[in-house]
């Protein structure tokens, strides 16, 4: 024994031979217990399982910004997507051996099998799989089937031995419970601080003994690998050695085999080129079984247990109260002394050492949640698993990208965070811009870290909503994308180029220029407009070219927020949208239901691009000296077109009714004439099938139907007439349809057409009765109940700061103001 080893803590018994630490990774008991045996023992040189890369990065975990979870993360270097990681958190034994060594000024080196074998074998076996599916028998090499059934969960077989049928609550009771009691402090005791792991290695011998590898035939090679680097510390440091591992090594480590059989396990490996670093990890992701991800359910709880130096359950008992008061939940001091006695009784009663999660959980549940699951969801959320984001510092390793990435977070103060949150951009703002541009950008790139989502306020283009939750997989995309450039604007624009020139569709190429507009990539968008010019004058399908119009004409309006020139964009536009209606008539007759249904989309998606680019296009035309008509043309131009598809008995029914109707919501056609459309398509000339879908064109499909009809009374008279009249053998052919229709109307919609059609027809040829209807319901207008909106309307409408001449308004002078349209709302009121 070195004068190192015997300067350990006396009365203490030091095992020979290096001493293994078998531990299970994510262990606050098992990192407890190696921090006490490492006190204990003192040793000179400290070995840990991991990949033998990472040794030069292990300096860094000293750092103050060096924050668990962390993990190592290796990539191969021209594929960064084939990766594995190797997580730690700040209760991982692994991690707690590092800090030790790093306090102790002694070295700290990795065992494990390099990752450039663990990648090249992960790409082997994975395309032996594939070769294997294909072919008739399975490759060589391959596990067999009995052989993959016998892996096993080492301390499951260890638990149900024990007569517990959850091994959760065995490692509790045997290992965290016993470290709550007191483990870290044996070795001041007295006490034996490497018993704890002689038991363990005990155990794990003998099921070796019984399951051999357990399944899993790589660990012959791994442990064959850590066996000749504990030799070669051996030759290095004596004995004076301190191996940390999962237990289930331990056996392995042990075993008296000779270099050269060890050699040969390890020869003609494959082998790659292969990268390291740290990135941060989250609680959440410590369930993934990579590298040292042992699938643990609740790293929060662990985390607390780990970090609570005495009166684990009270300390946590005060952080669920907490949480719920700060959700407005009424949880006082009672309520905390109250759970944490229930608690210990539970534990009593059920013959644990002390309460777990399951008696906190349950005690939470009764006392603070009064039984509720609702409350304790949040609790499990975030308190028991956790979004505890890790942090690495500047000096570790990275790909230019992700530095350049880091600087334009740290510059738009746009911190990754492991919560899902969302983050409300004003455009106009420089800051927000320069946000929004960044989060499109990487968007392009692949790397998901935002999602944009509908906002709350503000419907404008100068607003935008996004979700952000950043995942350490994300990590691995951001080096994937290395490969398009260092920076994100030269890598986003680089990939843009290269989707523009690969892509399969007009619609994917139209949607790229609206995320080229987003993303504000000036150079990439010549690329891209010539693809879109190059494939719109090559593709004659009309239903591809009404696909892609609406995107392209979207992206019109970012210009003028964002300040990117478009004119390029809007010739494309305003010629493909004339494509379309030259197009569109001819490709709507002779189809079949679903090719129709289609259809009605695409006119629908056209109809909404012509008007904003009505609206942009030849707004700005106008504001260059342009004809004063010319926005008039493209909208009279698609009303022709609409007019075309509503009066040709060749067009599907429900392509005719919807375009009848966008043509009335345009104003262009009077409802005396819907009404008399209408009449002529539902007289006892028609099929019923084809009514049937011209009303579902008309009155379907989300476009605001229900409330037609319930204003316009003709119009649901017709409808009713029609259907009361439709042959029994046709109406089980019609109702399909109808039910559609119908069904996609609000719940209060469909209530009020229900009681207008039972009152049946009254004076003016409406269904209204106009004697004993419902309450709330009449012919007229009802100006009581209107004028109770008033005050709401004036403010809505900005009449508060009218005159006092002007304060006493009637329904009917408000009508006057509101415009054509906006009196609805009053007669909303009927």
């Amino acid at each position: 024994m070195s004068e190192h080893a015997e300067g350990s803590e006396a009365g203490v018994r030091r095992p020979p031979g290096p001493l293994l630490l078998g531990v299970r990774h994510h262990g606050p008991g098992s990192a407890r217990a190696v921090r006490a045996a490492l006190d204990a023992a003192n040793p000179r040189v400290v070995l840990i399982e991991g990949p033998p890369e990472a040794d030069a990065l292990i300096a860094l975990a000293a750092e103050e910004d060096m924050r668990p979870p962390v993990a190592l993360l290796a990539h191969v270097v021209d594929e960064p997507g084939r990766s594995a990681f190797w997580p730690l958190a700040e209760f991982s034994p692994e991690w707690v051996a590092i800090r030790w060594a790093l306090e102790h000024e002694v070295p700290a080196r990795f065992i494990d099998l390099p990752a450039a074998h663990t990648l090249a074998r992960d790409e082997k076996e994975e395309a032996e799989k594939e070769e294997g599916e294909e072919g008739e028998g399975e490759p060589d090499g391959a596990l067999s089937e009995p052989a993959r059934a016998v892996r096993i969960d080492p301390l499951a077989v260890l638990a149900e031995t024990a007569g517990y049928d959850d091994p959760e609550r065995w490692w509790e009771d045997v290992i965290e419970h016993r470290g709550t009691r007191g483990i870290e402090h044996r070795g001041a005791r007295g006490e034996d601080a490497f018993a704890p792991f002689d038991v363990l290695g005990e155990a794990m011998e003998a099921l070796r003994e019984v399951y051999g590898t357990g399944g899993n035939d790589r660990d012959l090679v791994r442990e064959a690998y850590m066996r000749l680097q504990v030799r070669a510390a051996q030759r290095e440091f004596a004995d004076d050695v301190a191996v940390v591992c999962g237990a289930w090594h331990v056996p392995a480590l042990r075993q008296r085999t000779t270099v050269a059989a060890d050699r040969t396990l390890l020869k003609g490996l494959p082998k790659v080129k292969a990268d390291m670093t740290w990135v941060p990890w989250t609680h959440r992701r410590l369930s993934r079984r990579s590298g040292y991800g042992a699938g643990i359910d609740s790293p929060g709880w662990y985390g607390h247990l780990f970090a609570a130096a005495d009166r684990p359950i009270e300390r946590w008992m005060t952080k669920v109260a907490r949480l719920l008061r700060d959700e407005d939940r009424p949880v006082s001091s009672a309520h905390v002394i109250e759970a944490v006695r229930l608690a210990d009784t539970l534990a009593a009663m059920r013959g644990r050492p002390l309460p777990g999660l399951t008696e906190t959980t349950d005690a939470v549940r009764a006392v603070m949640c009064e039984g509720s699951d609702v409350p304790l969801s949040l609790v499990h959320d975030r308190l028991v698993v956790g979004d505890v984001l890790g942090e690495v510092p500047e000096a570790a390793p990275a790909v230019p990208l992700q530095r350049d990435l880091a600087r334009l977070q740290r510059r738009l103060r746009l911190k990754p965070e492991a919560q899902e949150r969302e983050l409300e951009l004003d455009l106009r703002k420089e800051t927000d811009g320069g946000r929004s541009r960044l989060l499109h950008r990487l968007r392009l790139l692949g790397v998901g870290w935002g999602e944009p989502v509908a906002s709350r306020g503000s419907t404008g283009t100068f607003r935008e909503t996004w979700r952000l939750h950043w995942e350490p997989e994300l990590a691995v995309r951001v080096a994937e994308a290395g490969v398009w450039g260092t920076t994100v604007i030269a890598a986003a624009t680089a990939k843009a180029e290269a989707d523009a020139i690969g892509a399969r569709s007009l619609a994917d190429v139209t949607g790229l220029a609206e995320r080229c507009l987003l993303a504000e990539l000036p150079d990439a968008l010549p690329v891209v407009m010539r693809v879109l010019a190059d494939r719109a004058a090559l593709d004659a399908d009309v239903g591809h070219l009404a696909q892609a119009l609406p995107a392209l004409v979207r992206s019109l309006r970012y210009g003028d927020v964002r300040g990117t020139g478009t004119q390029a964009l809007a010739e494309v536009a305003a010629g493909l949208a004339e494509r379309v209606f030259v197009g569109l008539p001819p490709a709507c007759a002779a189809l079949d239901a679903e090719a129709a249904e289609e259809m009605r989309g695409h006119v629908d998606a056209v109809h909404g691009a012509v008007g904003l680019l009505a609206e942009g296009v030849e707004g700005a035309k106008e504001s260059e000296g342009g004809a004063g008509d010319s926005r008039v043309g493209i909208r009279s131009r698609w009303h022709a077109v609409l007019g075309t598809l509503s009066g040709r008995d060749t067009v599907p029914g429900v392509v005719r009714g919807r375009a009848v109707r966008l043509l009335l919501d345009d104003g262009e056609l009077g409802q005396q004439e819907a009404a008399r459309l209408m009449g002529l398509v539902l007289s006892p000339g028609t099929a019923p099938g084809d009514a049937a879908a011209w009303i579902e064109g008309f009155v379907g499909g989300g476009s605001g139907g229900g409330m037609l009809l319930v204003h316009d009374e003709r119009l649901l008279g017709l409808v009713d007439s029609w259907l009361t009249g439709v042959p029994r053998d046709a109406f089980t052919d019609v109702l399909p349809l109808l039910r559609r229709t119908f069904s996609e109307y609000e719940p209060g919609v469909r209530r009020t057409l229900g009681e207008l059609v039972r009152r049946g027809p009254g004076p003016r040829g409406s269904v209204a009765d106009t004697v004993s209807g419902t309450p709330g319901f009449g012919p007229d207008l009802d100006e009581d109940r209107a004028g109770a909106v008033l005050p709401v309307l004036r403010m809505l409408l900005g009449l508060d700061e009218a005159d006092d001449a002007d304060a006493d308004v009637g329904v009917g002078d408000l009508g006057d103001r509101t415009g054509p349209g906006d009196n609805d709302l009053v007669g909303a009121g009927r």
